[in-house]
């Protein structure tokens, strides 16, 4: 689950990991108010305004702007909230604004010279081992840093046995070229937001810029947070911090619905139970010339309402211009599944003007397939898992 960056700040305040403070604002009257109270508790006389929204990248589209007085404060503000953001992160028509963060300058004028440093908390996959990646190349594009100076980005994994040791937080210090009081802040930053991330149950954490400000404090001007999603139900008060407003509105539908579904951009719309059937599914219409438009899995009971429910979701994708349902009937009855099928089709009506495919193994299989056979419906039934995705690629020439 993604946070805004407002959100993530909190979290990491909550475990002692600086930040640059600020308070959010959804209109520009709020957000002047929030400005004048930033003012009274950290005598900040300049105000960054930041759109909030799931997406990098943000100050290319014009979404993080400097304020040097009240008026622009507002000004700015009136024109960033409802504004469409475009960042390279964003789909081509961009992000809708609903608020905007004021935060304090930390770039004050006047202030000697600071560094920025890039660091993230992840797991890495190819060790089954968290680890901090960090760079003194921070408020970059750390994949263009990759690219171009790949010795400039450091890892440090975790044992999970052990967690977190001091000697690894003073090696990231070191190597971000820090001293004195500047070291000894960064180790306790570095500690704090390890915690924060395994307190949290976190899958990232983005910091771009961590920021060594002129008299050596050590604090995140940014934050990137992923709650895990599996983890939430230890985490009441995390997921009331979904917005629905930021996802992709068939995705919350199906959510709603108990359908594990996630949008993709192809053309050939999959109804699957079990999550590695649907994967090698996704992969045989890959390789038949198709593009799958979705992965849905639509569990063990796929009845007459769920399969209807899975089809008018995919359907939702005006993208699509076939469907795929691939059952191997288990615990639940293929001869079930397809009686489902044949329901949720008449109860459409005129609602499905694609091919359907159907594939259904398993327990009762051929009693499932008669079904369809003589259902009198525009439902194509195959057998084998090739044939299925060759009468796909059929129906798209």
């Amino acid at each position: 689950m993604n946070l805004h960056e407002y959100q993530g700040k909190n979290i990491l305040s909550s475990f002692g990991v600086r930040v640059q403070r600020g308070i959010v604002a959804d209109n520009p009257v709020k957000a002047v108010e929030a400005a004048k109270q930033l003012s009274i508790e950290t005598g900040t006389s300049w105000w960054v305004i930041k759109a909030q929204i799931h997406a990098g990248g943000r100050g290319k589209g014009g979404g993080v702007k400097l304020a040097k007085n009240l008026a622009d404060v507002e000004s700015i503000s009136n024109t960033m909230i409802g504004m469409m953001l475009k960042t390279p992160q964003t789909p081509p028509q961009g992000k809708k604004v609903n608020q905007v963060l004021i935060a304090e300058d930390v770039y004050y004028p006047g202030a000697s010279a600071t560094s920025e440093f890039y660091m993230s908390v992840l797991m890495n996959r190819a060790s089954g081992r968290n680890m901090i990646m960090y760079s003194t190349e921070g408020g970059m594009d750390i994949e263009s840093v990759a690219a171009n100076t790949p010795h400039l980005i450091f890892t440090e994994e975790i044992n999970p046995s052990t967690g977190l040791l001091p000697f690894q937080a003073r090696k990231i210090a070191f190597n971000l070229g820090l001293s004195g009081n500047a070291f000894k802040e960064m180790t306790k930053f570095v500690t704090c937001l390890y915690t924060a991330y395994t307190k949290s149950d976190s899958s990232l954490f983005e910091i771009n810029p961590v920021l060594k400000t002129s008299d050596d404090k050590i604090l995140a001007v940014d934050a990137k947070v992923v709650l895990d999603d599996n983890a939430l139900f230890r985490h009441q008060d995390y997921a009331e911090l979904r917005d629905i407003r930021e996802e992709n509105p068939i995705e919350v539908e199906a959510k709603a619905a108990g359908l594990n579904y996630v949008a993709l951009d192809g053309n050939v719309g999959c109804m699957v139970n079990g999550a590695g059937l649907a994967m090698s599914t996704m992969d045989l219409i890959k390789q038949c010339g198709g593009e799958p438009a979705n992965f849905l899995d639509v569990g063990g009971t796929a009845d007459a309402e769920r399969v209807e429910k899975a089809f008018r979701i995919i359907l939702k994708d005006e993208k699509v211009k076939a469907i795929l349902v691939n059952i191997f009937g288990g615990i639940v009855r293929c001869d079930r599944v397809a009686q489902g099928i044949v329901d949720a089709y008449k109860n459409m009506g005129n609602a499905i003007k694609v091919p359907i495919i159907v594939r259904l193994q398993g327990t009762n299989a051929i009693e499932a397939k008669k079904l369809i056979d003589d259902s009198g419906l525009n439902v194509i039934s195959a057998v084998e898992f090739q044939e299925a995705a060759d009468k796909v690629q059929e129906v798209l020439k």
